[in-house]
């Protein structure tokens, strides 16, 4: 038997002679982001102080269910309705529970280019490993000044970005051209694309090569994006079907591909039963249900009714 002491080292128990030697067992690379990363939700209090133990433990348990990551301020983290301290304190609370077994990814948007900035240096600070760029914007741009914005990021930190761009909710998105002249930024090497257009990620990839990896978005079927060169996904469902979520990308590492289909078309049940409502409302009333205290979308966003919190109970029943 073997037992892994402090970073990775091991020593010998149950009878074995001690000269017997086994492969050493390495943190993953903090750096190589690949896999399920899901987004977090942010618990706050009607009092409006985050619930870190609440967050704590949901971080801790997704670690336990397999995940390869974790990131926190993503959309479903609900980073648009956060003040500077909470956003603060849910990065934080992520990182220490963490440990530094997984990476994390820590979620920057702002309208204003120097606010970016001063939050992606703040979280490098607090010991995020990566940071994903998300450009929120109340006047149309064009794309030299969507570029900047996020080169600027990348300028002003030393750890990986990931550029994230969401049409739906982006008054300006990231053109091809824009992606691929972002992907020779020495730290930029990752998009996450919500965009829904599957073909889209093809052309990024055939475009920007191995400059820049592909994550999915839940607006995507993960499994498909995993076949056509995809390295994984950042959503807010793996938050409450983490293990099916792990499974599935597995089994696509594997090459499984009629296996992971299966599980796939299970699995976008959750999607279908999300892209009815508010996606943070109902990751916060699938967690509720799963007995995390993660309280209300923030104001002036609301709960689920309850005929729609019934639809998420049902889609999570179906897959226990």
């Amino acid at each position: 038997m073997l037992a892994i002491g402090p970073h990775g080292s091991t020593r010998c128990i149950a009878g074995l002679p001690q000269k017997t030697r086994f492969p050493r067992i390495l943190f993953p690379d903090m750096t190589d982001f690949r896999g399920v990363f899901p987004y977090l939700v942010s618990p706050v209090g009607t009092d409006g102080r985050v619930r870190t133990d609440v967050l704590a433990k949901l971080c801790d348990d997704l670690i336990g269910a397999g995940v390869n990551g974790l990131t926190p301020l993503g959309s479903t983290g609900e980073f648009a309705y956060l003040n500077a301290p909470q956003r603060m304190a849910v990065v934080q609370t992520t990182i220490d529970a963490a440990k530094g077994r997984v990476p994390v990814v820590a979620g920057v948007a702002s309208t204003s280019t120097a606010d970016a900035v001063a939050q992606a240096q703040a979280y490098q600070k607090l010991g995020a490993n990566g940071i994903l760029a998300i450009l929120e914007a109340y006047f149309p741009l064009a794309d030299a000044q969507v570029e900047s914005y996020f080169r600027s990021i990348a300028d002003a930190v030393d750890i990986p970005v990931v550029i994230y761009t969401n049409p739906q909710f982006q008054r300006s998105d990231l053109t091809l051209d824009v992606i691929a002249r972002l992907a020779e930024h020495p730290r930029i090497g990752y998009i996450k694309d919500a965009s829904t257009n599957t073909g889209r990620l093809l052309s990024i990839m055939n475009r920007c090569g191995d400059s820049l990896r592909v994550f999915s978005a839940s607006a995507h079927i993960p499994a498909a994006v995993m076949l056509i060169g995809g390295l994984g996904w950042m959503a807010g469902p793996a938050c409450i079907i983490p293990r099916q979520s792990v499974a599935l990308y597995d089994l696509c590492q594997a090459g499984r591909w009629d296996e992971a289909m299966a599980l796939q078309r299970r699995l976008w049940r959750i999607n279908e039963a999300f892209a009815r409502f508010n996606l943070a409302a109902c990751i916060k009333a699938g967690l509720a249900i799963q007995g995390y205290d993660v309280g209300d979308p923030v104001p002036p966003q609301a709960a689920l009714s309850a005929d729609a919190r019934k639809v998420v109970e049902a889609a999570l029943r179906e897959l226990a």
